[in-house]
């Protein structure tokens, strides 16, 4: 969705049923029907500040408090309704940092068309497991069909195989790039060798999706743990300068983010977009259809009434359509 904020709640997790997670996760699916229409259980999630409102939020940390991972929505009601201090307590102090590590498979047709050395800037990075392209094998298929494998002259033990669609005239990454320096910026950064951390990243995986993401996760944090970014604790609006001032001189910034403004208030979006273009950088943003106002005019009606879905753009020139998690990029209009 375009938003982390959430006024109305049964409104929000009607909509997380509907556009999010139907035909992904029957699991979430029963529990945001089931919330949408249980006053009792809205009021609870009420009580949450706006942003810790989101259904990915509450779901995780009822889940880390172990709900069980049912679709009886009656069994989950009780679960949240015994053990709200608990499930309070983890979503006051905990957020939603998926760290989808296959999303690089939509950013790495964008920046093996960037001149290097690159020094890539992430925002919101989390344990700044999407620092990493270089480091992952890919297997691209060609709208469906024809597949090729792209794999690091020496890769990392154990290093994922992310799979991607690439659709409608999206290039195929010839090379990798060179990555002379992984940073960025995020409220609370992650330690990828931390037990607890890992663990909570867990939980932010979706019921019914572990079998696929939870190796990647784990194989991508033992990547991260190896060679830690340098990640600066802190609002990213705010350190967003000086996290690209700690790029290495001679190299190419690259800023960018994957699904993290809409966890700012729209004044704050608007601030990052003035600073980030403002400054000598590229700049990919990944984020919702209707997020950002001055992309999203330029991405066709149609396509900005499916909410759910993720445009890529590169300097605000929107290039391509993406799924959320990285399983297919489509081009838009591609130079």
């Amino acid at each position: 969705m375009d938003s982390a904020h959430v006024d109305d709640v049964p409104t929000r997790y009607a909509e997380f049923a509907e556009f999010e997670v139907r035909a992904r996760t029957p699991v979430y699916l029963a529990w945001a029907r089931g919330i949408a229409e249980d006053p009792a259980t809205c009021a609870l999630i009420e009580r949450l500040p706006r942003l810790k409102r989101q259904p990915a939020l509450v779901f995780a940390s009822a889940r880390y408090a172990g709900a069980p991972e049912t679709e009886d929505y009656a069994a989950f009601r009780d679960f949240v309704h015994a053990h709200w201090a608990q499930i309070e307590r983890i979503a006051l102090t905990h957020s939603t940092q998926t760290n989808e590590a296959k999303r690089c498979a939509v950013l790495l047709p964008f920046l093996s068309l960037l001149p290097g050395p690159l020094s890539l800037v992430e925002m919101g990075a989390s344990a700044g497991l999407c620092l990493y392209p270089d480091r992952y094998t890919y297997r691209y298929s060609l709208d469906g069909g024809e597949t090729h494998d792209l794999r690091p002259a020496d890769p990392p033990p154990g290093a994922p195989v992310l799979a991607c669609d690439l659709r409608d005239g999206v290039p195929l990454p010839r090379s990798f790039p060179e990555v002379v320096h992984r940073g960025g910026v995020d409220l609370s950064p992650i330690d990828p060798a931390s037990h607890d951390s890992r663990a909570w990243l867990r939980s932010l995986i979706w019921p019914g999706q572990q079998s696929e993401r939870v190796p990647r996760l784990d194989a991508a944090l033992d990547i991260a743990a190896a060679d830690p970014p340098r990640i600066i604790a802190g609002d990213l609006v705010e350190k967003l300068e000086a996290s690209v001032a700690a790029c290495p001189a001679g190299s190419t910034p690259v800023v960018f983010h994957t699904a993290v403004l809409g966890y700012l208030e729209p004044p704050a979006r608007a601030e990052f977009v003035r600073r980030v273009t403002a400054l000598d950088c590229v700049w990919i943003s990944v984020e919702g259809v209707t997020l950002l106002p001055d992309i999203a005019e330029q991405v066709p009606e149609s396509i900005r009434r499916h909410k759910g879905i993720f445009v890529v753009a590169v300097g605000g020139r929107p290039l391509a359509t993406a799924h959320g998690h990285g399983d297919w990029v489509r081009a838009l209009d591609m130079p």
